[in-house]
């Protein structure tokens, strides 16, 4: 996939998500009180990708779900298209679409009555939900599939349904939390390649992946997570030349060595698995 990122600032188009201080806190259980986000603020804007980087244990997981209300901040709130998900917790939910590396699809349903029982529960018109799922079938080439068993689609095929669900009630917020994880390395480029698609029709995307590759062709703009405090944000070439750095991998890896010096052999070990 050719790099497709772009540099155009958050100013000249409309933020639709605004991250404000957001901390999440975790008493004392025994071995300590834990911070798992410590006051972090971002903007991401309609029509482009934010990139969240981060090893494991950064926070980014706990960022996402708080943005998507399953935790409630210790403090802090965020916006989404406006809303706010400390007090408008269920119109934040009709704002976004969530994808993660757990497809959860049901083996007994087949991939088109997966999307049509999630569109119902959004309240879409019948008619109008049957012409939207064949334009999003038709798009994401899942056509043939649409009445094969989840138990008997692949996992590509498996993530591109949980990609059509999280987009039957057209939301202008779309979250992929390691989304491409466990795919062969077609499947994740075809789903690399159906983001990059989204992004272009004016979605809002917010990206979170630990593949210094994906971020680098993808992401418009990025965010680098070291635990739960954001190292550096903003677009690719303003970081590359604020940090004196060639490319992604130096960026990100200078900044681990800095902050963690056994940073770089432990996340090697890691991502050779």
């Amino acid at each position: 996939m050719a790099k497709t990122h772009r540099t155009a600032p958050l100013g000249v188009c409309e933020i639709m998500i605004e991250v404000r201080q957001l901390t999440k806190a975790y008493p004392d259980t025994g071995d300590g009180a834990f911070t798992a986000l410590d006051a972090v603020s971002l903007q991401a804007g309609r029509g482009t990708i934010y990139g969240l980087l981060g090893p494991n244990g950064a926070g980014k997981t706990t960022l996402l779900r708080m943005l998507c209300t399953v935790l409630k901040p210790t403090s802090g709130t965020a916006l989404i298209h406006g809303f706010d998900i400390t007090d408008q917790p269920e119109q934040v939910r009709f704002q976004l679409g969530f994808v993660s590396h757990n497809t959860a699809i049901y083996d007994r349903m087949t991939a088109r009555e997966m999307v049509l029982y999630f569109g119902r529960l959004y309240g879409i018109p019948d008619e109008t939900l049957r012409e939207r799922m064949h334009h999003i079938f038709a798009d994401l080439q899942l056509l043939e599939y649409q009445d094969r068993l989840g138990s008997k689609l692949s996992t590509g095929m498996k993530q591109k349904v949980s990609i059509a669900r999280a987009l039957v009630h057209d939301p202008p917020v779309l979250i992929f939390d390691e989304a491409t994880v466990g795919l062969d390395v077609l499947a994740a480029r075809s789903l690399l390649d159906v983001v990059a698609k989204l992004r272009d029709r004016g979605k809002c995307i917010l990206f979170s992946t630990h593949i210094l590759r994906e971020a680098e062709q993808l992401c418009d703009h990025l965010g680098i997570l070291h635990r739960g405090r954001l190292l550096a944000e903003g677009t690719l070439p303003d970081l590359l030349c604020d940090h004196q750095e060639r490319d992604l991998d130096g960026l990100f890896f200078g900044l681990m060595d800095r902050h963690e010096p056994t940073f770089r052999r432990e996340f090697a070990e890691w991502s050779s698995k």
